[in-house]
């Protein structure tokens, strides 16, 4: 399989070479969703994937183009992230416990599946024409692996799930799992909970395609409806919630006059809860927010487990190691869905901060760019980029992104970091346009 993932590596470097710029990156994202990153290159000690190979080369193109450079406008969320990197990096580089080089191999390949990533999309999407092209094509491409996930939900069949034997750190086939009478796709993802998250990173963005002309506006909801029918196809809570999440925020759009009241019915509900509840709240929540079964009581247990051995990672994390939670779960080993507590595992403190402040800031970058915006179709790519935010906020405490997974979460961050200067550019065309009429309109005398 190295020689394959080999001859895939270059086939697509030399695609994303030729192609123009949000073409290229589209393939990027492409070959994220098609290619499992446990098919590596191996190169003694380190384990290359394909989508490495692809961004490194994106890179290399931007240094080459200074066209792409030039094109470049650092935003607040770059600086964001930027932290995020930095403390993913030097919080190892002090505290686990493991040989200097072992860590320098792990972060390395931590930031070229995600700093990197996102990078890529920021130089490569430039303006509102890029992001649209590249969602077009990101879009089409949902299309087959929904039909995957629905050929393994019936059927059990899991092509890429046996290439499993080929990873060199976990070799190992998995067996479908069942559940409602149905399997649970795993895709080229290698875990349901990712495969159905994929779907919903980009169903708020092929949605918004339907302000498009021609046969975009119906082919939109034909898109939207393979993210959702792939979202659904893993048979997992965690994505099912996901998408009930997405749908409502996605069709407040129309009643904004009830996001306010809203808020503010959800705030008192949760203290009402809170206190005439014999239960916490995060037990009460994980109670009812499970539709299809999974391990609730695991979810609200690890906050239990995070909240009470508090003292013992606040600052650094546990050093790389296992947090030893395996036997108050029930398990050998911590098994942790729940981005937070595994920043704070990792990281301490300063981890969970700097994933917080990046999801703060692109709230609040696209909130404003939402309110500064005037065109109606712009608005509506913002309020669809709030709304992933939102649910990447909420879905957090029950889930944590790994693989090909991480790497579109921050594919998106760049997206969504590039789409907060298109208000400024899309000003300074009308300014110009409203400039070059007043002169004509001068020189004929009105």
């Amino acid at each position: 399989m190295q020689a394959v993932t080999l001859f895939i590596a270059i086939l697509v470097s030399l695609s994303v070479m030729l192609l123009r710029p949000a073409r290229a990156f589209a393939v990027y994202v492409i070959t994220l969703l098609a290619y499992p990153t446990f098919l590596v290159v191996r190169v003694d000690p380190l384990d290359i994937s394909a989508s490495r190979i692809v961004v490194a080369v994106l890179l290399l193109r931007c240094l080459l183009s200074s066209e792409l450079r030039e094109n470049f406008e650092w935003c607040r969320l770059d600086t964001w992230v930027t932290f995020s990197a930095i403390v993913a990096v030097a919080v190892p580089l002090i505290s686990w416990h493991q040989p200097l080089m072992k860590v320098l191999e792990n972060r390395s390949g931590f930031l070229m599946d995600t700093f990197l990533a996102y990078l890529a999309a920021r130089f490569y999407i430039t303006d509102r024409t890029a992001m649209i092209t590249a969602v077009k094509w990101i879009g089409i491409s949902l299309v087959p692996l929904a039909l995957l996930g629905v050929i393994e939900s019936y059927t059990g069949w899991q092509p890429f799930a046996a290439m499993g034997q080929y990873c060199p750190w976990h070799p190992v086939v998995g067996t479908p799992n069942l559940r409602l009478g149905w399997y649970r796709a795993v895709g080229p993802f290698g875990h349901p909970i990712m495969f159905g998250a994929a779907f919903v990173l980009f169903l708020p963005f092929v949605y918004s395609l339907r302000h498009e002309h021609g046969y975009w506006r119906p082919l939109a909801y034909l898109l939207s409806g393979a993210a959702v029918i792939g979202a659904l196809s893993s048979m997992s809570s965690g994505p099912w919630i996901m998408v009930i999440i997405m749908i409502a925020c996605l069709a407040l759009e129309r009643y904004k006059r009830w996001v306010k009241p809203l808020l503010v019915f959800f705030v008192i509900s949760c203290i009402v809860v809170e206190i005439i509840s014999n239960r916490t709240l995060h037990h009460v929540i994980a109670s009812y927010a499970n539709p299809i079964g999974g391990a609730s009581w695991h979810r609200a247990k690890l906050i239990d487990l995070a909240i009470g051995n508090f003292g013992e990672w606040w600052l650094v994390g546990y050093g790389g190691r296992d947090p030893g939670w395996g036997p108050s779960l029930g398990m050998t080993w911590t098994d942790i869905p729940n981005a937070y507590i595994v920043e704070g595992v990792r990281l301490g403190m300063l981890g969970v901060i700097a994933l917080c402040s990046v999801l703060a800031v692109a709230v609040l970058s696209l909130v404003r760019m939402y309110r500064s915006a005037r065109d109606y179709v712009l608005r509506s790519w913002y309020w669809a980029m709030v709304s992933l935010i939102i649910v990447l906020i909420i879905s957090f405490t029950s889930c944590a992104f790994f693989g090909q997974t991480a790497t579109l979460f921050y594919c998106n961050l760049g997206i969504i970091g590039s789409s907060t200067k298109f208000v400024i550019k899309d000003s300074s065309l009308a300014n110009r346009v409203r400039t070059y009429r007043n002169r004509r309109f001068s020189q004929i005398g009105l």
